[in-house]
């Protein structure tokens, strides 16, 4: 199972329609270039996940500081994934990350954002200023 795919058995329920899309041992798939996307309704599905709500949740029961706003390494630390350096390539490679793997801030504040895109993109209720 890829890294987002991971993020996202961690956050959304099993009966979403994120989770539903991928199955187990695969990735969710970016969207196709050539392919129209359906324009998501201006109104709020039954499915939409709020996940500042649930990463609010888990970090006050942590144990731990946790920065999830700002850190995609807490963020990891906190759905209790791998956080290590090749771990965050992965990701980054897996989000078709153009720039240096080996300036780890920049990637990571590229990741950061990106999962809370992909997070919104799929039925997360993500604030506006984590998300590009």
């Amino acid at each position: 199972m890829g890294m987002l795919s991971n993020i996202f058995h961690k956050i959304f329920p099993p009966s979403h329609p994120a989770i539903a899309q991928a199955p187990q041992g695969t990735t969710v798939p970016p969207p196709a270039a050539s392919e129209p996307q359906p324009q998501a309704p201006a109104t709020v599905h039954l499915s939409e996940v709020d996940v500042e709500q649930i990463l609010n949740d888990k970090a006050q029961h942590s144990g731990q500081p946790l920065n999830w706003r700002t850190s995609i390494v807490d963020l990891l630390k906190l759905l209790e994934l791998d956080s290590s350096l090749q771990s965050r390539k992965e990701l980054a490679q897996e989000l078709h990350y153009s720039g240096d793997t080996n300036n780890s801030a920049t990637m990571n504040v590229w990741l950061h954002r990106q999962v809370m895109t992909k997070l919104a993109q799929n039925g997360g209720k993500v604030p506006a200023d984590l998300k590009d």
